[in-house]
């Protein structure tokens, strides 16, 4: 089992449509291709906005394949595309991604 750790910077003056985006959309057709999301946040980051999230998956070609999956979904390119005409980006950097592998000696403690 592996965890990915996705990082948006976001644009503070759109949170709540991108909230809306998120809550009602992404992570429904995430959830509909076999996403598992762990946990949510925002944080404050050197004067920014972060949108922070944790999905767990059985290992690595799991994750790629499911991505490519959910980034062809024609839904959630529609819902992209029109949150995009009406408020501009709402994501201000490459998404950062990150594997997450545990570490042996802490998840076999007691």
């Amino acid at each position: 089992m592996i965890h990915q750790l996705r990082i948006y910077r976001i644009d503070p003056s759109l949170k709540t449509e991108f909230d809306t985006r998120f809550r009602d959309h992404a992570s429904r057709i995430m959830k509909s291709h076999g996403f598992k999301i762990v946990a949510m946040w925002y944080s404050e980051f050197e004067d920014s906005m972060e949108f922070v999230y944790i999905l767990k998956w059985p290992d690595e070609t799991t994750m790629r394949t499911q991505w490519d999956v959910f980034m062809a979904d024609a839904e959630w390119e529609g819902i992209k595309k029109q949150s995009r005409e009406a408020y501009g980006e709402m994501v201000l950097a490459k998404v950062r991604d990150q594997v997450l592998e545990d570490t042996e000696w802490f998840s076999k403690r007691p």
